[in-house]
C-alpha cells in the first residue's frame, strides 16, 4: 500500500516515452508533489520481457520496477499511464485499470481513433478521469484547448500539420530538391520515421488524430474509419518544385471542418491529404519535424498551436501534464471533462468537400487545345482561376507538348474527380501529371 498522501502510478510501456516519463516522475519527484499535494510513487512499468536490455534503465531506480504483470499492476493503481501503443493487450489493460477505480493518461492515438468511446463510457460509469494530451502533436496543447478553452465557442474548421515525419519528408523536399525516397531515409536515419513508415507516409498516424481532433471540436463521435486519407507516397520532388513557383508549399494537412451537403444536410467533414499552402499561410512556414493546428472559431477567431510534435522529451511532456491534472482530482476531488458527443453530427463524404484545385497536364501543342480543356472544365461547373503554360517540347512520336498548370475556383471533390476522368478521355491530353487541393487561402 501506498504511504499516506501519496497516489500510486503504473506505467504500461518502456520505450523512448515510457523512460522519459519514468525519469520526470522520479527527477522531479518532489515538484510534482507540490503541484498535485500528494507524491507520486511508481509502482511499476509493465513490459512485455523485464530482463530485455534497456539502456536507459538498466542499473537505475527504474529497473526493479519492471515486471510483465501488466494486468496485476494495473489493479493496485490509482493512476495507469499508458504509452505502450497499438490496440491490444492496451485496450484490455485500460478498462482493467478503470473497472479497478484508476483514472488514465494515455498517449494511444490509435486506440481512441478506433474505439474512443468504449473507452470513454467506462471512465464515465466508472467516475474517473481519461486524459490523452499527447494522444494528437506531442508536446503542443492542442486536446485541453479544444476540448476546454473553446467549450463555450463553435469551432468551424480546424487545418493542421499533425505527423512530423512527412513534414520533414516534404521539408527536405523543397528545401533540397530530394526525391521521396531519399527523405524518407533520411528522416529513419534520424530517427524521425521508423523502419516501417506506412503509417507517416500513408497518413494513417495523421488520420487518426484528425478523428481525436473532430470528435473534441465538433462534440460528434468520429473513428478513423471516417476520415478520408491520403498519403504523400504520390508526391514528387517535381510537384514540390512546381508548388514553389506558384508560392506554395506542400504539406500533409489533417482537415476537419463543419459543411453542408448539396441536399442541405449539415454536418463534418473530416480527411488528410497532401495540399498546397501558400507561403504567406502560417502552416507554409512550419518546417523540419515540427506540428501546428490552426484551429478557426467562430468568436476567438484564427488560433494556432506549434511545437514539437513528436520525441520522448516532448511526448512526455504532454504525459505529465495529464498526470498531474488527474491526480489532483483524485487528491481535491472533481473530475476533468468526460465525453461530449451531444452533437452527434453525421460525417459527410469527402465528394461533398468544396476545394480549389491545382492540376498539372502535359497537352498536344497546337491551336484549339485549351479550349477543349476549359470545356471540360466547364462542363462539370468547375471554375478556371487561372492558367499558366510553359514552353512545348517535343515527344517521342514527334508531336510538340506543352504543360498546362490548371488553378480552379473552389469546386466539390465529386465535380473535380469527373472532370480529370474527362480530361484523361480527351485525346490531345498526354498526361494527367497531379492533382493537388489548394488549403489555407
Amino acid at each position: 500500500m501506498p504511504e499516506a498522501g501519496s497516489l500510486r502510478v503504473a506505467l504500461l510501456g518502456c520505450g523512448v516515452v515510457g523512460t522519459q516519463v519514468a525519469r520526470l516522475l522520479t527527477e522531479h519527484h518532489d515538484e510534482l508533489a507540490a503541484r498535485v499535494g500528494a507524491t507520486l510513487e511508481i509502482v511499476g512499468i509493465a513490459v512485455r520481457n523485464p530482463d530485455a536490455p534497456r539502456e536507459q534503465v538498466t542499473g537505475t531506480p527504474l529497473e526493479p520496477l519492471l515486471t510483465a504483470d501488466a494486468e496485476g499492476l494495473v489493479a493496485r493503481a490509482d493512476v495507469v499511464v499508458e504509452v505502450m501503443g497499438g490496440i491490444e493487450p492496451a485496450r484490455t489493460l485500460l478498462l482493467s485499470a478503470i473497472a479497478h477505480g484508476a483514472s488514465v493518461v494515455t498517449a494511444n492515438k490509435a486506440l481512441l481513433a478506433q474505439d474512443g468511446p468504449t473507452l470513454y463510457a467506462a471512465a464515465d460509469a466508472a467516475g474517473v478521469d481519461l486524459y490523452f494530451e499527447a494522444a494528437v502533436a506531442g508536446a503542443i496543447p492542442i486536446v485541453r484547448p479544444v476540448r476546454e478553452s473553446l467549450a463555450g465557442d463553435q469551432v468551424r474548421r480546424v487545418l493542421g500539420i499533425v505527423n512530423g515525419t512527412t513534414n520533414y519528408v516534404l521539408d527536405r523536399m523543397a528545401t533540397e530538391g530530394l526525391d521521396l525516397d531519399v527523405a524518407v531515409k533520411e528522416a529513419q536515419s534520424l530517427g524521425y520515421a521508423e523502419a516501417d513508415p506506412t503509417a507517416d507516409v500513408e497518413g494513417f498516424d495523421a488520420a487518426a488524430k484528425a478523428a481525436i481532433l473532430a470528435s473534441l471540436a465538433f462534440h460528434t463521435r468520429v473513428s478513423l474509419d471516417d476520415v478520408a486519407r491520403e498519403g504523400i507516397t504520390s508526391v514528387t520532388a517535381d510537384d514540390v518544385a512546381s508548388a514553389a513557383s506558384t508560392g506554395h508549399v506542400v504539406k500533409l494537412l489533417a482537415i476537419a471542418e463543419r459543411n453542408r451537403a448539396a441536399d442541405g444536410t449539415d454536418g463534418i467533414q473530416v480527411r488528410v491529404h497532401p495540399a498546397l499552402v501558400p507561403v504567406t499561410h502560417p502552416l507554409a512556414g512550419v518546417r523540419g519535424a515540427y506540428n501546428a493546428v490552426f484551429v478557426e472559431a467562430e468568436s476567438a477567431g484564427e488560433l494556432m498551436f506549434y511545437g514539437r510534435g513528436a520525441g520522448g522529451g516532448p511526448t512526455a511532456s504532454a504525459v505529465l501534464g495529464d498526470v498531474v491534472s488527474v491526480a489532483r482530482h483524485r487528491v481535491l476531488g472533481g473530475r476533468g471533462p468526460v465525453e461530449s458527443w451531444y452533437a452527434d453530427l453525421p460525417v459527410l463524404p469527402a465528394t461533398e468537400s468544396r476545394t480549389r484545385f491545382q492540376v498539372r497536364l502535359e497537352v498536344v501543342d497546337r491551336p484549339g487545345v485549351l479550349a477543349q480543356v476549359a470545356a471540360v472544365l466547364a462542363g462539370h461547373d468547375v471554375s478556371i482561376e487561372a492558367v499558366r503554360q510553359t514552353a512545348g517540347h517535343a515527344a517521342a512520336d514527334g508531336h510538340e507538348v506543352a504543360a498546362l498548370l490548371l488553378s480552379t475556383h473552389a469546386a466539390p471533390e465529386r465535380a473535380l474527380a469527373a472532370t480529370v476522368e474527362a480530361l484523361e478521355g480527351l485525346d490531345v491530353v498526354r498526361e494527367i501529371v497531379s492533382v493537388l487541393r489548394v488549403e489555407g487561402s
